[in-house]
């Protein structure tokens, strides 16, 4: 019987792994609905192109789009930005560049 529980237990376990990896950050939360109101990434890599920023890696995090680049000085940044409005989007940490 102790064994049957375990088994149980542990496969309850694996069942929301994936859920906790797929998690975001915390950094930054976006309510922005559905995806077929989002704007294409090609879009903000554009834009921030424009602004003279050299983007590595554009996913998703949060509902946000979580931007990866170098800026026009050349610093490092993670950014985040609302995939409806390419607006910038304030983060949650005080030290975190963005």
């Amino acid at each position: 019987m102790l064994i049957r529980i375990s088994l149980v237990a542990l496969a309850l376990s694996g069942a929301f792994l994936p859920l906790s990896a797929a998690r975001a950050t915390g950094l930054a939360t976006c309510d922005s609905g559905s995806r077929e109101s989002w704007q294409p990434q090609e879009k903000l890599t554009a834009m921030l192109k424009d602004m003279g920023w050299q983007v590595r890696r554009i996913k998703e995090d949060g509902g946000c789009y979580e931007v990866y680049a170098l800026n026009e000085k050349g610093e490092r940044v993670e950014a985040y930005f609302h995939p409806r409005t390419l607006a910038p989007v304030p983060t949650g940490s005080k030290d975190h560049k963005g």
